[in-house]
């Protein structure tokens, strides 16, 4: 693939922009999109975090409680909705159609919910409870205490896998075939790193603009950050549904994208429902792998982060100090990311998918093993002689190896972890993407944050808070990370084997208890 594209393109254009000048109004619609819609994403990871860690009585234990009893049922609601949409109407429509609920809702939050939210949240009965419940169920009262909070965490939580993962990249995957792909998903992605950085700063600039605005004022500047956020959020939504409405109209009917498109034009007529999409899951290795991938690497960063934000919540323990601290780690993920995205364009041409995929892993293995290593050593004479020459408290310095290591797991996420996810996709036939898609990306991601909830839920019954589950939760991380890899490398005999033969997957209905099929593609 190196070869060819060098030839095409000339070796600098091969590794920086590997797209001809014809297809740049077929490219910047889709950079476009998935730059307002990253952006979104990135500027509400902020604030849901900032929300309801630092909310009355709570703090980052309530975050594997709301994974658990709250986004995994609201994620089998938005995928059940999502299905039944896609059967009934187009997927512009369906496009349309879940942008405006998630806009809806983030402006709902904004102007009326939380203004009130001293009326609405039950603060007596869930001091009741609290008094009744251990020590280990106090993010579960948590979550019901600040009950608003918790749904804009959820509405934040879901927009990235609904409007970006789901809707976004299942219509990249439907449009565009491999070679195109495979030029198109790195561009696309440092486009989404870039987002990242006007995210994060744009929290930061946000959370300094509400201090000001409390001393000169005297009201509450989180209400004031939150506003602003929410209008940012709205306002680059519109964005996306205009270019979204452009790109149909101008670019799917037209025959000069023939060779880079695989669009078809007639809705199909496949019926899916949430318990098909379990079983259309589990009637193909392939599936199994990729999805596989997917819930370990989201057991693996929702373990660190757990453990992260409760170390800066000590040091940040306000919202907009907290919002602002968190835009600045998303704006260096950002640049973390695009510098790797600058050197992954490069090696998904050149190594194969095995060798790509396995990257992210190691990564988090690497970094993992430094946080948790100073984690459990900050308070012995060796972590206070560390922290001692640098001039810091073991505290602080833990929050900076938290910080980094968040920083270049989520940076390898944002680019080499989703080129290699969807070129993944490529082989399968349309039908097998939209179901495949809608089970992996809808609903086993959220079994993957799911599962590390229940893990960190099991460890605080026993040991009551956050600080204390530090060294199990690292033995767990290494665990799942070898289960990671030894799906990575089972996938990639399978995905090289279809793509040198120029083979599709064909999945058929488990009902029809046929099996998993390969039929050549149409040339």
């Amino acid at each position: 693939m190196s070869a060819n594209s060098s030839k095409e393109f000339g070796r600098f254009r091969s590794w920086f922009c590997p797209v001809h000048k014809s297809e740049l109004k077929l490219f910047l619609p889709l950079i476009l999109i998935f730059f307002f819609i990253c952006f979104n994403y990135n500027i509400l990871r902020a604030a849901k975090d900032s929300l309801v860690i630092t909310a009355p009585s709570s703090g980052a234990e309530i975050i594997p409680f709301m994974k658990v009893w709250v986004i995994l049922p609201m994620a089998l609601v938005v995928t059940l909705l999502f299905t039944r949409l896609a059967n009934k109407y187009s997927t512009e429509k369906v496009f349309y159609i879940m942008m405006t609920i998630f806009l809806g809702f983030f402006m709902i939050f904004s102007f009326l919910l939380f203004p009130l939210r001293d009326v609405l949240h039950p603060h007596a009965f869930a001091d009741r409870l609290e008094s009744y419940l251990p020590l280990g169920l106090k993010g579960f009262v948590a979550l019901i205490r600040n009950w608003t909070y918790t749904t804009f965490y959820v509405m934040a939580e879901l927009w990235g896998t609904t409007i970006m993962t789901v809707l976004f990249w299942g219509f990249a995957n439907e449009i565009l075939n491999v070679n195109t792909a495979k030029r198109f998903y790195v561009l696309i992605l440092i486009g989404g790193n870039l987002s990242a950085i006007c995210a994060g700063g744009a929290a930061t600039i946000i959370s300094k603009m509400a201090g000001q605005w409390m001393i000169t004022n005297g009201n509450d500047p989180w209400q004031y950050s939150l506003l602003i956020i929410s209008c940012l959020v709205v306002a680059g939504g519109v964005i996306v549904m205009g270019i979204f409405r452009w790109f149909h109209k101008n670019i799917l009917t037209n025959p000069a994208y023939h060779q880079q498109l695989t669009y078809e034009t007639n809705k199909s007529d496949v019926k899916m429902s949430l318990r098909k999409n379990f079983k259309y899951l589990a009637s193909s290795k392939y599936l199994l792998c990729i999805a596989t991938i997917v819930l370990t690497y989201n057991i693996c960063i929702n373990l660190t982060e757990v453990t992260w934000k409760d170390q800066l919540l000590h040091i940040h323990p306000q919202p907009n100090d907290f919002n602002g601290y968190m835009g600045r780690v998303t704006m260096w993920v950002g640049i973390a990311a695009t510098l790797i995205a600058i050197v992954s364009s490069f090696l998904i041409r050149r190594f194969s998918w095995t060798i790509n995929a396995l990257i992210p892993p190691a990564l988090l293995m690497i970094t993992g093993i430094g946080f948790f290593s100073f984690l459990l050593m900050k308070d012995s004479n060796t972590g206070i002689a560390i922290a001692s020459t640098l001039g810091s408290t073991p505290l602080v310095i833990g929050v900076l190896f938290g910080s980094f290591q968040q920083c270049i797991s989520r940076a390898s996420k944002y680019t080499i972890f989703d080129a290699t996810k969807e070129l993944a996709f490529i082989p399968l036939s349309r039908e097998s993407k939209l179901k495949g898609k809608a089970a992996i990306d809808g609903v086993g991601s959220r079994l993957g944050k799911s599962g590390s909830a229940l893990i960190y839920q099991a460890l605080l019954m026993f040991f009551g808070t956050v600080s204390a589950t530090v060294p199990y939760v690292g033995l767990i991380l290494l665990l799942v990370i070898g289960a990671w890899m030894a799906a990575v490398y089972f996938l990639g005999k399978q995905f090289q084997s279809l793509v040198s033969h120029h083979e599709t997957i064909d999945i058929k209905e488990p009902a029809a208890e046929v099996a998993p099929q390969k039929q050549e593609v149409a040339t």
